[in-house]
């Protein structure tokens, strides 16, 4: 890996741990809280692309998993990854991966709707999907029940959607990293 690929790397990682900076929202109903961070996986892999986006989000969760407090409410540790959250968490780097993997393959004829439904598809729904059922094992409580929970999730997530779609397109305008990423691929 070069080092410029290490630094955008580095730097993803880094924002996602910046925006677990922001307190996250506890609700009673669930023991999962409400973060900012699944901003930083969206973000990762539309903007780094699938190999950089996975890398960023699997350092962010190994320095987690370290015990780095880089987690909303200043968590970290095994513990939490072992917790109710620890589906969602594990899930980023894939997420990431995915996002990062659509946008490059979509990459020349991308906008503003399919770049939404690319991250609705991996940092909602492959996220939900993977923090649901690990909830559920962890907490020995019916699947349904904790699906419907996550579902005062879903307007903060659309939200971050929007965000980091318009934020990504725009990186994409002015500095495109996946495009010169695939062309020295191509060399």
């Amino acid at each position: 890996m070069k080092l410029k690929d290490m630094m955008y790397v580095s730097l993803f990682a880094a924002v996602t741990a910046a925006l677990g900076l922001l307190p996250p929202l506890t609700l009673s109903f669930t023991p999962v809280p409400i973060t900012a961070q699944t901003l930083g996986v969206m973000l990762a892999g539309a903007v780094l692309g699938a190999r950089r986006g996975f890398m960023s989000l699997l350092i962010f969760d190994l320095l987690v998993a370290a015990g780095a407090p880089l987690l909303s409410g200043g968590r970290g540790g095994f513990s939490v990854i072992l917790g109710p959250s620890g589906g969602y968490i594990l899930s980023w780097p894939i997420a990431a991966l995915i996002i990062g993997y659509l946008v490059e393959k979509s990459w020349r004829s991308l906008r503003m709707w399919n770049m939404v439904a690319i991250q609705i598809l991996g940092g909602i729904i492959f996220v939900y999907a993977c923090g649901v059922t690990y909830t559920a094992m962890v907490l020995k409580t019916p699947w349904l029940a904790n699906a419907t929970a996550s579902l005062i999730f879903i307007p903060g997530d659309l939200t971050k959607v929007v965000i980091s779609s318009l934020v990504a397109l725009q990186i994409k305008r002015i500095y495109p990293l996946i495009r010169q990423e695939t062309e020295q691929k191509a060399a």
